[in-house]
């Protein structure tokens, strides 16, 4: 599905950053990057990039395809696309004006590699833009290094957020697929293994934004669906039981009561009642 695609028409104009014209960006693990103004035809696709990518829309609009989605790259977006996952990137406007940063798979930003793609709104990286503007032009090394700073800080900066926006992004995707899957018998591991966290890692993120431990979220899932089926449906109780991951019917009915204070044949007579 994915392929090496690197389709830029006559119309788009480039300014490269590199290791030979800024040498001093090695510093900061960046292995290349530019600022483009964009429009006609441009098309590029990385089937396994080597390097995370990173794009910010200055105007315009640009669409993003991964694995996970599709965006659309408005204004003041970025795109944080990690190394090995494939990408591909379009206009999809009269124009798009854009930097692009690409970082070396280093220890510095090695984190970025077991993260989704994300996409952060509302970024203001004018002074990311006004720094490689500067090393771009400018002639003399030492100033080049200067600005280095200000680049760093915003990179360390943006990435944190993107990191925490990629883990909010991993759990609702977790939990929501375990939602369409009540009936699986769930383990921590399981779902650990599923979203590549570490067991405790992700017990701490649960914690974090549900305010209940993985275990304890996979309940509230499983009582709060069994609930809907008690109230809307006519299924017997243990045929409830099944479909949300308890075989044993009394242990459903006690984890039920547990959890929602009365026994199922209760909640649906009050429900009835009501």
């Amino acid at each position: 599905m994915w392929e090496d695609i690197l389709d830029i028409g006559t119309q788009c104009h480039e300014r490269f950053i590199d290791l030979v014209s800024a040498p001093e960006i090695a510093e900061l693990d960046i292995q290349l990057a530019g600022a483009s103004n964009l429009s006609g035809r441009y098309c590029v696709s990385r089937s396994a990039p080597v390097d995370h990518t990173l794009f910010y829309t200055l105007s315009g609009q640009g669409k993003l395809y991964t694995a996970t989605g599709e965006y659309a790259l408005g204004y003041h977006t970025l795109a944080v696309l990690p190394a090995n996952q494939p990408f591909k990137v379009t206009i999809d406007a009269e124009h798009w004006d854009v930097i692009w940063i690409n970082l070396d798979n280093t220890p510095t930003w090695r984190h970025l590699a077991d993260d989704f793609p994300t996409v952060l709104y509302d970024q203001n990286l004018e002074a990311l833009h006004h720094a490689l503007e500067l090393v771009y032009r400018e002639k003399s090394a030492i100033l080049r290094k200067s600005v280095l700073p200000i680049i760093e800080h915003y990179l360390l900066k943006t990435l944190s957020l993107a990191e925490s926006s990629s883990d909010n992004y991993r759990l609702v995707s977790l939990f929501n697929n375990i939602e369409k899957q009540l009936q699986y018998n769930w383990s921590i591991k399981a779902m650990a293994e599923r979203v590549h966290y570490s067991p405790p890692h992700l017990h701490r993120l649960c914690l974090k934004q549900f305010g209940r431990s993985p275990i304890q979220q996979l309940i509230y899932l499983r009582m709060d669906r069994a609930k809907y089926l008690l109230v809307n449906t006519l299924w017997p109780i243990v045929q409830i039981a099944h479909y949300v991951g308890y075989q044993d019917i009394f242990n459903f009915s006690k984890r039920f009561k547990k959890s929602i204070g009365v026994s199922p044949s209760q909640f649906r007579k009050n429900q009835t009642v009501a």
